[in-house]
């Protein structure tokens, strides 16, 4: 019970910090984007731990999604002039439909074979979006993105509103990973990361549930593509790229893959890394790097697992130690 209103504290007092962050910085627009665009990136990472921490399969095609629901988004509202929050559904919903035809072919392969064909997919759609000029606009890119429509008094015009849009979209996120995660059905991909053939065994459809999972993973994709083309109204190729695609997994990997708060906790970090090194962005993979493969290494569940490996280990300890502690108050009441 302690334990959970330790968790429960904490989380409140992060959702409290996130509430009042842009009352602090209300002045400082470039402050609220970079804090905006790690909300939304780590919505993406959300999406790629349900598939890959949870479930067990390594999907490399997450830009290619993050692509699809951006550009679906931007089309839909520059060319057609769709209302925005009906655009924001279909992109979702597109990248959702694209995500459940290429699964069903590639989780036909399994393992390393499953991770190259993804990152093939993924390069496809790049390469799709690099040379379709008359569609996506090749390497000009697609501008004039609108800014989300008002509801009702509600307009978001300006970073503070934009910061808490995205900020909602995250915590549903969060909310309904939680909820998949230790429900039946996320104690089932657990179960079929940890063996898919003692999975078939125990009368699990584990063609069925990977492939929900993967069309789960890529709508949150879709989702965060969408909230960031709504937010930047400029969109190119490179939101496809292979270089988006490792720093989303480079983000789970770091923040703890398999676990609830790791896509957030290594996005964020980051993030804010990265604009701490920003001076020497042409040597942050040199530091980036390193800090992955000990990170690998050393702690395969990273920051997150990490801790509470750590947390395990001196509840042990506390354990061990716990009877000597308590035996001469037993032997003392026993003499009682």
């Amino acid at each position: 019970m302690d334990k959970f209103l330790n968790q429960r504290t904490v989380i409140a007092i992060l959702v409290l910090f996130a509430l009042v962050f842009p009352l602090i910085y209300a002045d400082n627009a470039y402050i609220l984007h970079v804090m905006t665009v790690g909300f939304i990136f780590t919505i993406s990472v959300y999406g790629m731990n349900i598939i890959a921490g949870f479930t067990g399969q390594l999907s490399l095609a997450h830009a290619g999604f993050f692509a699809i629901g951006a550009y679906t988004l931007g089309l839909l509202t520059t060319r057609t002039g769709m209302n925005f929050w009906l655009a924001l559904v279909a992109a979702v919903l597109l990248t959702s439909l694209a995500g459940l035809v290429l699964g069903a072919i590639a989780l036909r392969t399994k393992e390393h074979f499953f991770a190259i064909y993804t990152l093939i997919v993924g390069y496809l759609i790049y390469l799709l979006i690099d040379v379709w000029d008359g569609l996506t606009g090749g390497v000009r890119g697609l501008i004039g993105i609108p800014i989300p429509d008002p509801i009702g008094p509600i307009a978001f015009d300006s970073p503070t509103a934009m910061y808490y849009l995205v900020l909602f979209f995250l915590l549903l996120s969060i909310v309904i990973a939680v909820r998949i995660v230790r429900s039946l059905t996320g104690r089932t991909y657990v179960a079929i990361r940890n063996s898919e053939e003692l999975a078939q065994t125990l009368g699990i459809n584990t063609g069925v549930n990977k492939l929900v999972s993967f069309v789960v993973s890529v709508a949150y994709a879709g989702l965060a593509g969408a909230l960031y083309a709504a937010l930047t109204r400029f969109i190119g190729p490179e939101v496809a790229s292979t270089t988006m695609v490792f720093n989303f997994l480079m983000y789970l990997i770091v923040g703890g893959i398999g676990t609830l708060s790791g896509p957030i906790v290594g996005t964020m970090l980051f993030i804010w890394f990265e604009q701490f090194l920003k001076g020497f962005q042409e040597y942050q993979m040199l530091i980036f790097g390193p800090v992955l493969v000990l990170v690998v290494i050393f702690y395969p569940r990273g920051i997150v697992g990490g801790f509470y490996q750590l947390k395990a280990k001196l509840q042990g300890r506390r354990d061990k130690r716990a009877p000597q502690q308590f035996q001469p108050m037993k032997a003392k009441e026993a003499e009682k």
